[in-house]
Order: structure tokens, then sequence, then C-alpha cells
């Protein structure tokens, strides 16, 4: 029998991996419900954030050298995993802004091959890993045994990153304007709004998010070329489960996905890969618009 506090810290490690997973799966609402694009090579955009942090803090790193690197990359990686997003969007998926989904998720698989494939070449396939900052680097006492606290400062930064997205999207004329593009954008644009520029700027911070997920990513788990792949499957789980396009949906599903990974690590190990796609399909057979999706009218 599973002892009450290893339940404790299944379910308060499962809430950090899941705000992790909130990172990378609202970026990818955000996208799909305002661009209407199912962005295959989301995921790829994480793995790029992690590799981004190991190539500026690891020995010999172009911030090794330097105070607060870890920091420093922090920031420094989203915003280069962003300018990735917006080459990607302008040159590669704004053309295919009106093609059915099929032939997105095509075209951004490809992507998926080739950014993986360059990693492979720039960074190997070997495990890499990046160290917490010294100052999140130990550990304090909880449910009776020692806890990294690299972990919990991962749930207040999701936490703080969730709040300031439902803050910019419902509370702001920008969030305001997003929507209205989303929504109708013949109607937008004959009011001034420059549509193009609102979908280059929300697969910006699309990819930011995504960026952002896979820096605070690098000292949590190993860094490898396939971390894209995995991360993208769950993100379309979480996406699904908590209807396409709903931002609190995503956080609802992420951390699920999240605590119940956990979970069945402690109880059903053996079946812990299926049961999100179990969950997905349980949630798709009684709310097939997902926890939070709006259903379509016939």
């Amino acid at each position: 029998m599973v002892a009450l506090d290893s339940i404790g810290l299944a379910i308060v490690s499962g809430i950090a991996n899941g705000m992790l997973l909130f990172l990378a799966a609202v970026g990818l609402t955000l996208i799909f419900g305002v661009l209407d694009v199912l962005n295959f090579a989301h995921g790829s955009l994480y793995m790029l954030g992690a590799y981004f942090t190991y190539f500026l803090v690891s020995d010999g790193g172009l911030l090794a050298s330097l105070p607060g690197s870890f920091w420093l990359a922090v920031v420094i990686a989203p915003l280069l995993v962003a300018l990735v997003g917006v080459v990607m969007e302008r040159f590669i998926i704004r053309p295919v802004y009106d093609q059915d989904h099929e032939f997105q998720l095509l075209l951004t698989f490809g992507l998926v091959l080739i950014i993986d494939n360059g990693a492979r070449i720039l960074w190997g396939t070997d495990f890499r890993s990046v160290s917490p900052p010294g100052l999140l680097d130990f550990q304090i006492s909880l449910f009776g045994s020692g806890y990294p606290f690299y972990n919990v400062f991962l749930i207040v930064t999701g936490g703080v990153a969730a709040l300031t997205m439902w803050l910019l999207f419902e509370r702001t004329r920008v969030g305001k304007i997003v929507r209205a593009s989303s929504q109708d954008r013949g109607i937008a644009n004959a009011l001034g709004v420059n549509v193009p520029l609102v979908f280059t700027g929300t697969f910006l911070l699309g990819s930011l998010l995504a960026g952002l997920g896979g820096a605070l990513a690098a000292p949590y788990q190993s860094i490898q070329p396939t971390m894209g792949e995995s991360i993208i499957i769950e993100s379309f789980i979480i996406v699904v489960i908590g209807g396409l396009g709903s931002f609190g949906g995503a956080f609802v599903g992420a951390l699920l996905i999240g605590v119940v990974n956990s979970l069945a690590f402690l109880y059903l190990p053996s079946l812990q890969p299926v049961i999100p796609f179990v969950l997905v399909a349980a949630v798709l057979l009684t709310r097939p618009a997902g926890l939070f999706g709006k259903e379509v009218a016939a």
C-alpha cells in the first residue's frame, strides 16, 4: 500500500510537471484559437528553449562565466525561440492559414523533422543537463521527505504565467483586439486592425511560452532531441481535454494530466503511458468539445 506522504509528494510533483505542460499547451491552444492553425512543430520550439538554455549556461557557454547566467538564459532563450517562431509563421505557416488542418499538420510535421534533426547535428544525441541556479538548488521538507525547491519554483512560475495570460487577454485592449481578430478577421480588418500583425504577434507569444517552458524544463529533466515529440503529444491531449482555444481548459487539463501521470506512476506504472489517452477518450465521450470548450450547434 502506498503511504499518504508518497501520494502527497506525487501530487505536488504532478502539479510541477503540469505547470511545464501548461506553458507548452497554452501556446498551442493560443495559436489554434486565434490563427486556427494546428502547429505540430510547437513541441520542437519547447525543445529549442531547453537546448538554447543549455548552450548559454553550460561549460564554455556564452553566459557561463556571468553571474546569474541561468536567469539571463531564461530570458534570452525564449526570445530566441520566439524569433524562430516569427520566421516560421511569416515564411512557412502564413501561406497555409486557409488550408485544411490536415495539410497544416503535414507541413508542421515536416518542420519537426527539420528542427529535431538540426538539434541532433548541433548538439548530438547524448542527454544534456543544466544545473538549477544556486538560489533554488536546495531541498525543503515536504510530507516528511526532502523535496527540490526548484519544483516549487516551477509551480509558482506556472501560476504567475497563467494569471498574466488571463489578465492580458481578458482585461486589456490588446486582448480584445486579439479576440476580435480571431472571431472575424474581415470585420477586424475593416475596423483598422492590422490582422497579419496580430497573427504574427500571437504566434510570437505562443512560441515564447513554449521556449520559456523548455528553458525552465532544462534543470528539471534531461535535454535530448526527442523531448519535443513527447511534449507535443501531451499538449494535444491537454488541449483536447480542456477544449480547443480555452486558456482555462489548458490550465486545468495540464494540471490534470500532470497529477494523473504522477499518481499512475505510483499505482499503475506499467499502464502509465496509456492512461492519458484513456482520460482523453473518456472526456471526448462525455464532452466532445472538451471540459471548457464550446459546443457547436448543429
